[in-house]
């Protein structure tokens, strides 16, 4: 329904919640192709809504993206 999107919130905790091992978060910033400018902190806020669990921050943000980009590390 458009700003602050939190008709969202069901559907993104719905995918964490089937796959909180394989979930990534990510924005286009610094958001170069788009006419009006976000609000990182309220894209952010928004995130943490996502997170039902305290754990999946980590993973969705930290864990996840670290085994994918860097498995070898």
């Amino acid at each position: 329904t458009g700003k602050p999107f939190h008709d969202a919130i069901p559907f993104a905790r719905t995918l964490i919640e089937a796959a909180p091992d394989r979930v990534l978060w990510g924005t286009d910033w610094p958001h170069p192709n788009v006419r009006v400018m976000p609000n990182d902190g309220e894209n952010l806020d928004l995130f943490a809504a996502f997170c039902a669990d305290d754990q999946w921050p980590r993973k969705v943000l930290i864990d996840n993206p670290t085994r994918l980009y860097w498995a070898d590390a």
